[in-house]
C-alpha cells in the first residue's frame, strides 16, 4: 500500500516528504502560550490539558522525550482533557503554526517555497488533521498552513 505521494505542480504532501518541516513532529522548538516546547506536537498535546484540565498530564507532555511520546500520553489521558477542547483546537493549532513560522526562518522559507500549491498532510491515519486512509479527510492542518502562508505573504485578513 502506497501511503505517501510525491509532490506535484498543484499539491504538496508534507507528512514525511521534502516539506516535513511543516509536520508537527518535525524537530523545531516553539515558544508559545508562555512556554517553550520541543516540537509543535508537544505544544498542541499540552494545550489539551491546561486551563484547569490536568496540570500533571500537561507537565508530562511538555517534558516528553519525543513528539510521538507526547501524542501517546495525550491519547492515554484523553478522558482528562479540557472540556472545551473541540471548540478551541483549531485556534490553538493556528497559534502554534504562526509561532513556528515566526520563530524559524527555515520553516518560513519552506512554507513560501510551496507557492500556491494545496498543502496536504499526507497522513493515512488521521482524517481530521490529514486526509486519512481514504484520502477524503478534512486536511485541517494543510488548510491552516495555507492560511498562515497567505498571512505571511500579506494576503491574510
Amino acid at each position: 500500500m502506497e501511503n505517501h505521494k510525491l509532490d506535484t505542480d498543484t499539491q504538496v504532501f508534507f507528512y514525511e516528504q521534502d516539506f516535513y518541516v511543516l509536520s508537527n513532529f518535525s524537530a523545531f522548538q516553539v515558544a508559545v502560550f508562555g512556554a517553550v516546547f520541543p516540537t509543535s506536537e508537544h505544544a498542541y498535546q499540552w494545550s489539551k490539558f491546561v486551563a484547569g484540565a490536568d496540570p500533571a498530564v500537561a507537565f508530562r507532555i511538555i517534558t516528553a522525550p519525543s513528539a510521538h511520546q507526547a501524542f501517546k500520553l495525550a491519547e492515554k489521558y484523553k478522558d482528562r482533557r479540557r472540556p472545551d477542547w473541540d471548540a478551541v483546537k483549531i485556534g490553538v493549532m493556528r497559534d502554534i503554526l504562526r509561532a513556528k513560522v515566526q520563530q524559524h526562518e527555515y520553516v518560513r522559507r519552506k512554507l513560501l517555497d510551496t507557492g500556491d500549491r494545496e498543502l496536504i498532510e499526507d497522513s493515512w491515519r488521521d482524517d481530521y488533521w490529514g486526509w486519512g486512509p481514504n484520502r477524503d479527510g478534512q486536511n485541517m492542518l494543510g488548510k491552516l498552513w495555507m492560511e498562515v502562508r497567505d498571512e505571511i505573504r500579506g494576503k491574510g485578513d
